[in-house]
């Protein structure tokens, strides 16, 4: 079952259950679909997957199995990550 992070791991935005912009890889890395798409260009800075849109829990499932509250710390070395992409730019997801 997912977690539902609450918030960007990036900047920090929250990111509640029915949020439509929080990006996933296949670790629960979460992050908001600016930061996925724009600063980590498709490749998540812990595992090197892409992202996919979280799906959302429908309110009935939240009461039974709620969403995680514990906030990641939001904090991205942008320089780190720039010399990690140039491993997986031009690999495809389903390649790397």
């Amino acid at each position: 079952m997912l977690e539902l992070r609450p918030s960007c791991e990036c900047c920090g935005k929250s990111l509640p259950p029915s949020a439509t912009d929080a990006m996933i890889c296949t670790y629960e890395c979460t992050f908001c679909e600016v930061c996925a798409l724009s600063v980590l260009r498709n490749v998540c800075p812990n595992c090197g997957g892409n992202f996919q849109l979280r799906p959302n829990r429908p309110k009935a499932m939240l009461a039974k199995h709620p969403a995680r509250a514990e906030r990641h710390e939001a904090k991205i070395d942008e320089a780190s990550h720039a010399r990690y992409f140039e491993r997986y730019r031009t690999t495809p997801p389903s390649r790397r």
